[in-house]
């Protein structure tokens, strides 16, 4: 492990004018704190967000929907009975998103932010394709976790529960830097490592997502959040598929339908969601819409699997929403 110096600034301002300087921001650590004992991040200064005042909690503004604080512990929306009236989708995200103790510690902009779980970027020896190395080793080696959609160069995925949630109920980000602040929406905080990016996220150096906005329109809407792990709980998805829509007179209307697990980033097409539009969301519906979602798809030599997994995933979410 590297030296590295650490600052815990009480205002936002002076958190921002270090991450400026290049600092690396802290807050739950349950990832960052594992890179970087295994040697993967080499952090010089790190920047603790913990004492800031403004960045935990939620709330609800009427007509404006809802705002989460990005430093709120993931065990503070698992376990709000308000919120799971209002947004059930969440709780079922985090039911199962590690173990109790890393919900109580973990954030919601750190489970957002969180680096990929591929087995190779987290093995300090290998040389992989997204930390600076010449290709992916998923593609010849051991690939039974990995991308099936959407990849490129790097065939990680997109480890996050709570970011298919969010994002089929059409959420916004709140992004803070010393030059003000921008919003965004979630899904472009994703971005698939491709070319000259080998990154996974959109955020510009010295940026923080801040909070998370979900829009009162979102409300409205049934959602649903379903997960495939290898152990039966506390395990990151193989896939999972978030989907919410509004229910009118037995058909569907404003559709979303995320997939996580499948693709570097958390996987949505537009033409899936628009074919659901005005069905009754059968059988018949539900599988043309997966078989779009998936249209495509190029599984590695061990992760077939995640395609038939997800249709089935995908089917039954949607038919949740009808009933």
């Amino acid at each position: 492990m590297s030296l590295f110096s650490y600052t815990k600034p009480r205002a936002l301002s002076e958190a921002l004018r270090l991450l400026r300087g290049g600092a690396t921001a802290l807050a739950g650590g349950t990832d960052l704190v594992t890179l970087v004992r295994h040697g993967v991040a080499r952090p010089e200064r790190l920047v603790d967000l913990t004492g800031i005042e403004g960045l935990r909690g939620w709330s609800r503004e009427k007509g404006k929907g809802i705002r989460i604080g990005a430093l709120t512990p993931l065990a503070d929306l698992e376990t709000s009975a308000q919120l799971a009236k209002l947004l059930p989708i969440v709780r079922e995200s985090l039911r199962d998103a590690a173990t109790p103790q890393i919900r109580n510690v973990g954030t919601v902009g750190g489970n957002l932010l969180q680096r990929n779980r591929c087995w190779y970027f987290r093995d300090e020896g290998v040389p992989c394709w997204l930390k600076g190395g010449t290709r992916c080793f998923a593609v010849d080696g051991e690939s039974r976790y990995h991308a099936v959609v959407g990849a490129h160069e790097c065939w990680m995925v997109s480890p996050s529960d709570l970011a298919p949630a969010l994002i089929a109920c059409d959420a916004e980000i709140e992004v803070a830097s010393s030059l003000g602040r921008r919003r965004m929406k979630l899904a472009d905080l994703f971005v698939a490592p491709q070319g000259k990016r080998r990154r996974e996220h959109a955020l510009r150096e010295g940026e923080l997502v801040a909070a998370v906005r979900v829009p009162e329109g979102a409300l409205e809407r049934r959602g649903t959040y379903l997960k495939a792990m290898e152990r039966k709980a506390w395990s990151f998805a193989i896939v999972s598929v978030a989907a919410s829509a509004r229910i009118r007179e037995g058909r569907a209307r404003d559709v979303r339908v995320v997939l996580g697990g499948v693709a570097p980033v958390p996987w949505r097409v537009a033409a899936a969601e628009k074919q659901l539009e005005g069905t009754a969301l059968d059988d018949n519906a539900c599988l043309a819409a997966a078989d779009t979602l998936l249209d495509g798809a190029t599984p590695l030599r061990d992760n077939g699997y995640k395609v038939t997994l997800a249709r089935e995933l995908v089917r039954r979410a949607l038919r949740s929403l009808a009933g």
